[in-house]
């Protein structure tokens, strides 16, 4: 067995001192765009996050999510779990092993889903449990550990967090400078100077991450913080050439984009769409009916023709203000600045509340504009489609996994785990069709009625009730 190389050696050696690196995007850092992303600077590359629970329990999501993508250019790279349950990780870690080159553990996801599913940042007030989950996996799994962490406001405590997650077995650190409560129109400036205080207190390889839009940013990033490497996300979204400091056409990006995806097939359709939405951003607010286009279309031609008229219009097109570049330029996407407080008659501040959109009972057949543009499309093909969420059915878990049970279930189980616990025990459930009994019995009975049937043509050759061939 090779021997597990640690710290400052696994970054030499396995990821090759990579400077420049691929952030891990839900439904955005896939095989193509990992390999395009390569050819344009890029050193190293992380998988999608991925769910832990459902990589053990399902062959299906492993073979679409890893195992299908195994690619020698695609080299070094860093599979990235969310996870809660030591076992679990260390399982799905052990499953994943042989087709990476390290396991990060996320810790930075931000998002509502990553709340509700208890993992990502929302896991970083929880020591103890991260402790052991690292420290498990370090010991069990023969590639690196590594974790992708927010800060806490206070630099002291992200420095101790950091210090512990070091001393439970991880290899590499990768700190995105904002809190978890800086995301979507919050985002704000990432703190270069918590990454800095954990690069100086921590002996293992760190990459920074935020604020990254050029290569200037990356270098002075480095500069600033003394860390070994650089991770881009949205950046990279915009601007795969962003680690080469160039900034080429957009059609050239999206063409070679198109290129690789139908050399490494399949490409789920929705990650191109995605892409393409990224890369055209800043030429799809002027050419609004291309941008229903490319949002319409079923398949991967139709994607590359409407990027093909956008290439078209672009030879036409004139500057947008505000814009450092032609709009046709692959540049970044700034978000705009949140709007300050406003204050009451009081003269104290007030927070201003996003209310999220919702359809009442009372308006639900005339105040479409109370919809999302995505809500109303669905409602345009399905008028009696509902959205108001008090009205959406609530589902029981299953008693094993957590997913919604089937409503019929003679096990109480979600499809998956009656199949299985059906199959165990020789069973019927009729709510999900599976039929092992009654195929059982089935297969029994035509087994005694072959005993039958040989052992009456041993004694006579004959059935009872027929002549002999012989004497017809």
């Amino acid at each position: 067995m090779a021997v597990k190389l640690q710290g400052f050696e696994f970054w030499k050696t396995t990821l090759r001192g990579a400077r420049y690196v691929v952030a891990p995007m839900v439904d955005q850092s896939e095989l193509a765009w990992r390999l395009l992303s390569r050819r344009h600077g890029a050193e190293l590359c992380y998988t999608p996050m991925l769910h832990a629970q459902v990589f053990v329990r399902d062959a299906n999501y492993r073979k679409d999510n890893l195992y299908g993508e195994v690619c020698p250019e695609d080299r070094p790279l860093i599979t990235q779990f969310c996870a809660n349950d030591p076992e679990v990780f260390v399982q799905a870690c052990l499953l994943a092993q042989d087709y990476c080159d390290a396991i990060d553990l996320n810790l930075g996801c931000p998002q509502m889903i990553a709340k509700r599913g208890h993992y990502g940042v929302f896991l970083q007030d929880e020591w103890e449990l991260l402790e052991k989950m690292v420290k498990l996996a370090n010991e069990k799994i023969s590639v690196p550990i590594t974790c992708k962490i927010r800060v806490f406001n206070k630099m002291e405590e992200t420095v101790q967090y950091a210090q512990m997650l070091e001393k439970a077995g991880c290899q590499l650190l990768t700190v995105h400078g904002r809190t978890k409560d800086q995301k979507g129109p919050a985002t704000g400036i990432a703190s270069w100077g918590h990454i800095t205080a954990v690069r100086n207190a921590v002996n293992i390889p760190v990459f920074a991450n935020g604020n990254i839009q050029h290569l200037s940013d990356v270098e002075q990033c480095m500069e600033e913080t003394g860390v070994q490497g650089v991770m881009s996300a949205e950046g990279n979204l915009h601007n795969p050439a962003l680690f080469e400091g160039l900034s080429p056409p957009v059609w050239e990006m999206a063409e070679e984009y198109l290129e690789v995806v139908s050399q490494y097939p399949p490409c789920t359709l929705s990650y191109v769409r995605a892409h393409l939405f990224k890369l055209w951003h800043h030429t799809l607010q002027i050419h609004k009916d291309l941008r229903e286009e490319l949002a319409k279309v079923k398949n991967l031609q139709g994607l590359t023709e409407v990027s093909r008229q956008l290439r078209l219009r672009c030879q036409e097109a004139g500057q947008v203000v505000g814009l450092p570049f032609p709009h046709w330029i692959c540049q970044p996407y700034v978000r705009p600045v949140p709007k300050d407080p406003v204050a009451n008659s009081n003269g104290t501040e007030v927070k201003a509340v996003r209310h999220k959109r919702a359809l009442s009972l009372e308006d639900s057949d005339g105040a479409s504009d109370a919809l999302s543009k995505n809500k109303q499309k669905k409602k345009a093909r399905n008028p009696h489609k509902n959205f108001c969420p008090e009205q959406k059915p609530k589902y029981i878990k299953c008693e094993q996994c957590g997913n919604p049970k089937g409503n019929q279930c003679v096990f109480n189980l979600c499809r998956g785990c009656c199949k299985k616990k059906a199959y165990k025990e020789v069973a019927d459930c009729p709510s999900h069709g599976l039929k092992f009994k009654t195929k059982a019995e089935k297969q029994k009975s035509e087994r005694e009625e072959e005993g039958k049937s040989r052992g009456l043509q041993e004694e006579g050759g004959f059935l009872p009730g027929l002549a002999p061939l012989g004497l017809m």
